[in-house]
Parts: structure tokens; sequence; C-alpha cells
């Protein structure tokens, strides 16, 4: 298996995450796989997800808060 350097991606922070850090996760989307990492410890590392299974999560995750909106 080949490492993956993540030092220069572009992390992008939930838009859930408050001035204090929160409870949130950093993504860095635009690769083949998507990583994310735990905002608060970011030198945990990151768990990498294919891009379509990502997409799917994200979709689910919308589907879900749009139910509980309506």
């Amino acid at each position: 298996m080949r490492a993956i350097d993540l030092s220069t991606v572009s992390w992008r922070r939930s838009n859930y995450s408050n001035s204090s850090g929160g409870n949130c996760v950093e993504v860095a989307p635009g690769l083949p796989l998507v990583p994310v990492r735990d905002s608060k410890d970011p030198a945990r590392g990151a768990l990498l997800f294919a891009a379509p299974v990502w997409a799917a999560f994200l979709d689910g995750v919308r589907r879900e808060a749009a139910g509980r909106a309506a």
C-alpha cells in the first residue's frame, strides 16, 4: 500500500464548527480519496474514504436533515 502525503492539502472545517473548535471534522475535498480528520486533534491523522463513498455519506446526511426539518 502506498502512503498518501496530506501535508499540502487544503482542509475545510465543518460549517457547524464554533470559534472554540467545537466537535467538528475537517475534510480535504477534490482528491480521489477524501481525507477526514478531527479538527481538535489533526495530528492523529485522517480517515480516507473513496470519493463516491463520501458523496453517498453526505447525501444520506442531507436527506436525514431534510427529513427532520419537514
